[in-house]
């Protein structure tokens, strides 16, 4: 069974940083494309950033690029987003999603929130 658990969120100032992880079973990790996603309440889901299985490149969107940073463990099956100079539009709803075949996989969720 695939499961993906996020971690790490929570209450953090302006200016801030926090480090989400994101802990998969079920799946070969290091052979699979990874990424996070986030939600505003009322809004859609806006990609954050990815992790390419084939040579693990970084994507990020222009709104997180330069603060924020995605890693994986290959070894701990552990996705990670690192996430610095966090403005109050950051706040959200963070999943991890894999894709897999034609199937994507999501995690619970992990609620950011950034304010003063």
């Amino acid at each position: 069974e695939v499961q993906l658990v996020e971690s790490g969120g929570g209450l953090v100032q302006p200016g801030g940083s926090l480090r989400l992880s994101c802990v998969v079973s079920g799946f070969t990790f290091d052979e699979y494309s990874v990424s996070w996603v986030r939600q505003v309440p009322g809004k859609g889901l806006e990609w954050v950033s990815g992790s390419y299985w084939k040579d693990y490149s970084t994507h990020y969107a222009e709104s997180v690029k330069g603060r924020f940073t995605i890693s994986r463990d290959n070894a701990e099956n552990t996705l990670y987003l690192q996430m610095n100079s966090l403005k109050p539009e950051d706040t959200a709803v963070y999943y991890c999603k894999a894709r897999i075949g034609a199937y994507d996989y999501w995690g619970q969720g992990t609620q950011v929130t950034v304010s003063s």
